[in-house]
């Protein structure tokens, strides 16, 4: 990671004219092989009780794709969203927030294929920290794997 970050800076060095975003967010690894069920624009609810009801996904932290193609997303993975539907005063928001449930099966390293009701995620701060006092529903294991201060909030973890 850290030679990562001295190349692209040698870069920013070299070319003077081109403008280079460092985005360093330490995700760990997931057990699970993750199907990437949520693409850009999706809807989701929210399972918190930070105000918002209802989000839309508009970037994804951390991913990779050809160019002209839109970012997918999976469970446990950190995306830019934009509150729709909610309290007044979150409304028109950007946020960041964490896909904690997602319809799209996934499969579990023993096999187990996994998918739940719904598409929800959980609005985060910068460093992943939660911004609600509780969760509503269930949580995947992968997201407390990655992200566990957000499964330490959630009721029930799967």
């Amino acid at each position: 990671m850290k030679k990562r970050i001295l190349k692209m800076k040698k870069m920013q060095k070299r070319r003077k004219n081109n403008f280079f975003f460092e985005l360093v967010i330490k995700m760990k690894a997931i057990g699970s092989s993750v199907s990437k069920g949520l693409s850009q624009m999706s809807w989701c609810v929210c399972a918190d009780n930070s105000g918002a009801k209802e989000v839309r996904i508009i970037s994804v932290f951390g991913h990779k794709t050809r160019k002209r193609m839109k970012p997918k997303a999976g469970i446990a993975d950190m995306v830019n969203v934009v509150v729709k539907k909610g309290k007044p005063e979150i409304r028109k928001k950007v946020e960041r927030a964490i896909i904690v449930r997602v319809r799209m099966p996934y499969r579990r390293p023993n096999g187990l294929r996994v998918c739940f009701e719904d598409n929800a995620v959980v609005l985060v701060d910068e460093k992943g920290v939660p911004k609600a006092s509780e969760i509503k529903g269930v949580v995947a294991k992968e997201v407390g794997e990655r992200w566990p201060k957000v499964a330490g909030l959630a009721s029930a973890v799967i």
